[in-house]
């Protein structure tokens, strides 16, 4: 049975699977786990090690922790004496240079998280959902210098949930991604890899997202539209609005009977109710600044008392 020398380069827990694959694989001789260094994190800013890191240490598997690969000379003529057939990157915060994109035989290759050209960038999985998408994917692409735009040779598709969140479609793309890597590995030792170029005409990006992008516009969005956003930034950065100035988060929303101009708010059925663009909602589990996460009429129960006029988003 032939074996290929491979590197892994990756950060979070999404990578870990994909790892567990490698390190497990009867055709990988794992050379090596590359991935960034240890961190502060947490409200008590401890410094950790990136999951991928902890699963590496855990079953002893040679590790190299850097800010930036490309900058590491030693450890990069090291791995240039080691024979590496390939690499596989998932999740790695890094651009790889020429003189990585060029060490291993057959190149190194990337898994992605959406059908390529569709979403190339940092945020994929958010995407789909915002834009309101029945499909993604994962797509393992051969690295080149330019950003997701390397030759394809897997994508595996994969529909969306109606209800699914960014956190649930995560977990699932994690494995699926550990599955198409293992296609790739059949491809390789089978001599079986094509390549197809992308369609440069039907890319699209998928930018690093911001808490900010959590903000919920009524005046400005349909039903729709804000119900993808609560799907799609769950559990991070989260969506929420103003009430007055206090931040209130909202996890679920539901049609509400009648009509409500856009923005207002309308608090007379027991229930937190916002016109929208094109309909009436009631903001069904949320949390106010300060309490607890509950349904709208314990939050309404808790206001009773208040004298002060409640506006939704006074500065949007």
């Amino acid at each position: 049975m032939k074996k290929f020398n491979v590197v892994f380069c990756g950060t979070p827990d999404f990578s870990v699977p994909t790892l567990e694959l490698l390190s497990t694989h009867p055709q990988i001789n794992l050379k090596g786990v590359i991935t960034m260094p240890d961190r502060p994190a947490g409200r008590g800013q401890k410094v950790q090690s990136p999951p991928v890191a902890e699963f590496a240490k855990s079953k002893k598997i040679p590790l190299y922790q850097t800010e930036n690969i490309n900058r590491e000379e030693e450890f990069l003529t090291q791995l240039e004496n080691e024979d590496i057939d390939f690499f596989v990157v998932l999740a790695f915060a890094q651009f790889l240079g020429s003189r990585v994109l060029n060490m291993p035989k057959l190149g190194c290759f990337n898994i992605h998280t959406s059908i390529l050209p569709k979403y190339r960038g940092a945020a994929p999985i958010q995407y789909a959902l915002l834009n309101g998408d029945k499909e993604t994917g994962v797509s393992i692409q051969k690295m080149v210098k330019k950003m997701d735009a390397g030759d394809l040779i897997i994508s595996d598709p994969l529909t969306i949930g109606e209800f699914e969140t960014g956190g649930q479609l995560y977990t699932r793309l994690k494995f699926q991604a550990a599955l198409s890597c293992n296609s790739l590995i059949s491809k390789i030792d089978q001599g079986n890899l094509e390549y197809t170029a992308q369609d440069e005409s039907s890319v699209s990006f998928a930018p690093t997202l911001k808490k900010e992008d959590g903000l919920l516009n009524f005046k400005e969005s349909t039903f729709e539209k804000l119900q993808n956003q609560i799907r799609a930034l769950d559990p991070w950065p989260g969506t929420y609005c103003f009430l007055n100035k206090k931040r209130l988060k909202v996890f679920e929303i539901e049609k509400f009977p009648g009509n409500i101009p856009a923005g207002e708010l309308d608090l007379k059925h027991n229930a937190f109710v916002v016109g929208c663009k094109d309909c009436a909602i009631r903001l069904k589990f949320i949390q106010l600044e300060g309490k607890k996460a509950g349904d709208d009429k314990t939050l309404l129960n808790g206001l009773q008392n208040s004298k002060e006029i409640l506006i939704i988003n006074p500065e949007v």
